[in-house]
């Protein structure tokens, strides 16, 4: 007679493994683990000994010494006197407002030149063909430098152009008339905020209704209204803000709002040269719509302006705004091609900062820093409006 031992089962690990994670894997997880932390430490032990052999010290005090170099442009009151940080911010400033400005003009550049690329006309539909394939084929260095030699072409402050009222064009950039800081000014910029909340308040309970009832009010005339009376109220009961015009003493223009040649320069063609992708960015994203839903949309009568509001935009724009993001990324980034031009962004400010203290890794992490909080936000900001808009399936 026979007997078989019993078969004992295997034995269970003390930690519990990850579903399809096995002991190989951990190990060559370790190992990959441990090579990147011993790459890191080399480069930095590295580093230390290179700076140390150079009579430098790693850190960021350097940061509260006094700057002593000029910048000729910037939001900040800011001195030669005044330290490497506020150096660092005003650059970084700089970039952020070409940043801003660019991103909106060009936005609406780019959607005006993706309407008229699919415009029923072949002149304007060739004309802006034309125009986007050279701007898109042209190097982006190249056409800063074009439209700065062109705006030192102008004429000198005496004979500077007047296209508008207020407005004067010369080799010193661009006057234009200004608002005064004040609490007046304060108080209608408030109102204007006010009114576009309750726009968009009244757009989100027209859409609810049109999901319950099927009927929908336009909030256009509604939403402009708020957006005039409101700022209006408001400079009727705390006062008008007062506006500063440029005027010609001596040999410049004193009051109202200036822009440098560099900024000008570099504004027009940051928006130009990004305006020209955003512009593809639209027509694809038109052009993805199924031709079915124009026809449907004709068949209910509605206007050709309704259907591209109603009907089109609304399912282009989860083609369009993924890709549009790395634009406004891209106009930011390439916004540090300043630097060719003259203009004290903070590419320009890091690299006197460098050369001066010659703590160049204290100060590209800075500005690297920098860019990624700025790309992280934009990112962050168009994610959110892109949730808004999706199309939510029933």
């Amino acid at each position: 007679m026979s007997t078989t031992s019993p078969i004992m089962p295997a034995a269970k690990p003390l930690i519990p493994l990850p579903a399809g994670t096995t002991m190989r894997g951990l190990l060559w997880q370790a190992a990959l683990a441990a090579a990147v932390i011993f790459l890191g430490w080399s480069i930095y032990n590295n580093m230390l000994t290179n700076m140390a052999a150079r009579g430098l010290q790693f850190g960021y005090g350097f940061l509260n010494r006094s700057a002593g170099f000029p910048i000729g442009e910037g939001l900040l009151n800011y001195t030669p006197s005044d330290t490497y940080a506020r150096a660092l911010t005003q650059g970084f400033l700089n970039t952020l407002r070409v940043a801003v400005v660019g991103i909106v003009l060009a936005t609406i550049l780019g959607v005006l030149l993706g309407l008229a690329r699919l415009s029923a006309n072949p002149l304007l539909r060739s004309l802006t063909g034309g125009y986007i394939e050279i701007i898109r084929n042209t190097p982006l260095v190249l056409q800063l430098v074009f439209w700065h030699s062109i705006i030192l072409q102008l004429p000198s402050v005496r004979q500077a152009l007047n296209p508008l009222p207020g407005f004067f064009l010369s080799q010193r950039g661009v006057k234009m008339p200004a608002l005064l800081a004040e609490p007046a000014l304060y108080s209608c910029l408030l109102a204007l905020l006010t009114a576009a909340i309750l726009w968009v308040g009244l757009a989100r309970r027209e859409r609810a209704r049109q999901i319950e009832t099927g009927e929908r009010k336009s909030t256009l005339i509604p939403g402009f209204a708020l957006l005039i009376g409101l700022p209006v109220l408001a400079g009727f009961v705390f006062g008008a803000p007062t506006v500063e015009f440029p005027e010609l003493t001596g040999f410049n223009f004193e009051g109202g709002l200036s822009l440098s040649p560099e900024f000008f320069a570099l504004l027009i063609g940051l928006v130009v040269y990004t305006s020209a992708f955003i512009a593809e960015i639209v027509r694809s994203g038109i052009q993805s719509v199924h031709k079915g839903q124009w026809e449907a949309a004709r068949a209910l009568g509605l206007a050709p302006g309704r259907i591209m509001r109603l009907v089109i935009l609304p399912q282009a724009l989860r083609v369009i705004i993924p890709p549009m993001t790395s634009q406004f990324l891209n106009l930011t980034k390439n916004s540090s091609l300043a630097v060719v031009i003259g203009y004290p962004d903070l590419v320009s400010v890091a690299n006197t900062s460098i050369n001066q203290t010659g703590q160049a890794v204290e100060v590209i992490s800075l500005f690297m820093a920098i860019y990624l909080a700025i790309s992280l936000v934009t990112s962050l900001l168009m994610n959110m409006y892109n949730r808004a808009v999706a199309l939510k399936e029933r």
